[in-house]
């Protein structure tokens, strides 16, 4: 079909799928950066010990691993986003590569500990979006029968901070009996789950990591910087650039103004 056949698209920001930018030689060579995040502030919470279940795994199949200690996490907004524990969750979604969620399900919902730790994630911070273009495998443990509530709605959340969630899942109906006295998971049909859901997590991350910007390239923010691009130099605020917007990129690079301005601009997400 001929782009005069779609008269509303803008022709220089359109970047059809390229096959040959998928296939890309041998990337990084470091083992994949998985987060791990649990719902539950409890002593014994089987979420976190199907999180340290899901690391011991990981670990196995090579990844280097951190889990997120929920506690003394403030409530969203009840500080500023300087406070230590905010900068160290935003830190580890930074260095991650693929994360793995797991909250107990609780009035049929995720917990507030666990969406706490997700409403401090920014869909953008500056510059940095701090979950784009990473993997996500997300789990859940129940206290009764087996549920899907949980899992669900992390994958609606994982969507929304525009993360690549892998098709595997896994949901442990009455936790409490699937893990023995020193907090290991006991071998069952669930425990195989979760290994095949670890296992799935990799191979996604291997594939995304190198290619994430790519992936999660858009038309529509490609088009919006273009437009704010023709805006600043029609206002003189920034001088012409030597080559065009590279559409591979998720955030086009925009040139510098002519003078520095003061302070920096963030949009928040309330």
């Amino acid at each position: 079909m001929a782009i005069e056949d779609l008269p509303n698209i803008v022709s220089d920001v359109l970047d059809a799928p390229d096959h040959e930018r998928l296939v890309l030689p041998a990337g990084s060579a470091h083992p994949p950066r998985i987060l791990i995040l649990y719902g539950s502030l409890r002593p014994q919470s089987f979420s976190r010990k199907l999180a340290l279940e899901a690391e011991r795994i990981l670990r196995q199949f090579g990844a280097d691993t951190r889990v997120f200690d929920p506690h003394e996490l403030p409530m969203l907004d009840s500080v500023p986003a300087t406070h230590p524990k905010v900068q160290e969750l935003r830190a580890l979604s930074v260095w991650s590569e693929g994360q793995v969620w797991v909250s107990p399900e609780r009035h049929g919902a995720v917990t507030g500990v666990f969406k706490n730790q997700i409403d401090w994630l920014p869909l953008e911070d500056g510059s940095v979006r701090p979950t784009q273009g990473r993997t996500l495998a997300v789990m859940q443990v129940c206290g009764g029968s087996q549920s899907f509530n949980v899992v669900n709605t992390l994958r609606l959340l994982g969507r929304w901070m525009r993360m690549v969630t892998i098709p595997n899942q896994s949901s442990v109906p009455k936790a409490w009996q699937e893990f023995d006295e020193g907090g290991r998971m006991k071998p069952s049909a669930y425990y195989d789950r979760v290994v095949d859901v670890m296992e799935e997590l990799i191979k996604f991350t291997l594939m995304v990591r190198d290619r994430s910007d790519y992936l999660v390239s858009r038309y529509s923010e490609r088009k919006g910087a273009a437009e704010a691009l023709a805006l600043s130099l029609a206002a003189g605020v920034v001088e012409q650039p030597k080559t065009s917007i590279d559409t591979s990129s998720t955030t086009p690079s925009i040139p510098q103004p002519k003078a520095a301005c003061c302070g920096t601009s963030t949009r928040a997400c309330s």
